[in-house]
């Protein structure tokens, strides 16, 4: 069996890039510094993954507010409103408020990869987009289309954005969806869900491909649905509420999917128990039967300080490593 890492998604800005910002904001900084800035913050956090030895690295996204925020900023037809809190965590995000459906002025990962990519060498860099169900749910729908059809014209754009990333040199595709496991997610949800991020990792090419859900575990029949995704990968938040996903995953395994499990706690700033963790990650692997298995954090790095996020890194790096050691010792579980 195969085992690598890559964080799930962003990390935090440290006090240089947070100061850059706010005095770009306030007319003190000129925009090709404050891309220096990011830019400088953006290789080092590359270089910690690669260091760390994971195989698919993230820029960090550090100049982005939220997951939603730089598409709304690249699409006509919707804007940003008032704050709302990012689930149950002490983080916020603007509102997106749709008003026709969107049309795409500018893409939002093509450039950044054609940055980014060289930097991640030999690893491959990995994009993030946020799932059209998510997205539609936490938005305000003013169009007059409903939330199905607004979700449609989302995954129409993101599959644009894909295409285009792929093109510049991407080699991974996570959709994030962590609506899905909200408890009161329904099947129907789930299914177009996963319809729409079927259209969305069909423009992947031959890239690998995620669907990621977080923050807590899915409902068995939303689970369900979710393994007829076309993504190669799913991922599951393991350590928020560990009994239950080990539940689901033992019950119902990762079907053809490579099981991505989501083990560095990334909601919290303490060192992880790293050999109990190896221990879940043999107990799934024996369950599940899967030949690839994919390690993570349990959400985005982004809800931790700066520098705790470069240590769960490192600890994300020593986890896989020591899984990967232990494969080998049970022989290929």
């Amino acid at each position: 069996m195969s085992v690598w890492a890559s964080p799930l998604g962003g990390y935090p800005r440290s006090r240089v890039v947070r100061r850059a910002l706010r005095d770009y904001e306030r007319g003190l900084l000129g925009y090709g510094e404050l891309e220096r800035v990011v830019g400088e913050a953006s290789s080092l956090i590359i270089g910690s993954q690669l260091s760390s030895g994971l195989t698919y690295v993230v820029d960090g996204m550090v100049d982005w507010h939220d997951i939603f925020r730089p598409f709304i900023e690249s699409w006509r037809n919707v804007t940003a409103s008032g704050l709302l809190r990012y689930f149950d965590n002490n983080f916020f995000y603007r509102i997106p408020v749709f008003t026709e459906k969107p049309e795409a002025s500018k893409l939002v990962w093509a450039p950044r990869v054609r940055r980014y990519a060289p930097l991640a060498e030999p690893s491959g860099l990995k994009i993030v987009v946020p799932g059209p169900v998510t997205f539609t749910s936490m938005s305000i729908n003013k169009t007059g289309y409903s939330n199905e059809e607004l979700a449609e014209a989302i995954a129409k754009l993101l599959a644009d954005e894909v295409k285009a990333a792929i093109e510049a040199g991407a080699s991974m595709v996570q959709v994030d969806e962590p609506m899905l496991a909200d408890h009161d997610a329904t099947r129907d949800e789930a299914l177009l869900a996963v319809e729409l991020v079927n259209s969305i990792v069909a423009s992947a090419g031959g890239a690998k491909t995620a669907l990621a859900l977080y923050f807590d575990v899915p409902r068995g029949e939303v689970y369900d649905a979710i393994l007829d995704v076309k993504a190669n990968c799913i991922s599951l938040d393991v350590v928020d509420a560990p009994e239950r996903a080990l539940k689901l995953i033992e019950s119902k395994g990762f079907s053809d999917h490579c099981g991505i499990l989501g083990l560095v706690n990334s909601r919290t700033i303490y060192d992880d128990p790293v050999d109990k963790l190896v221990e879940v990650a043999l107990r799934v692997a024996r369950s599940s039967k899967v030949g690839e298995m994919g390690v993570t954090t349990t959400t985005w790095l982004d809800l931790i300080p700066y520098s705790y996020s470069l240590r769960k890194t490192y600890l994300l790096g020593v986890l896989t490593l020591k899984i990967q050691e232990n494969v080998g010792v049970a022989g290929g579980v």
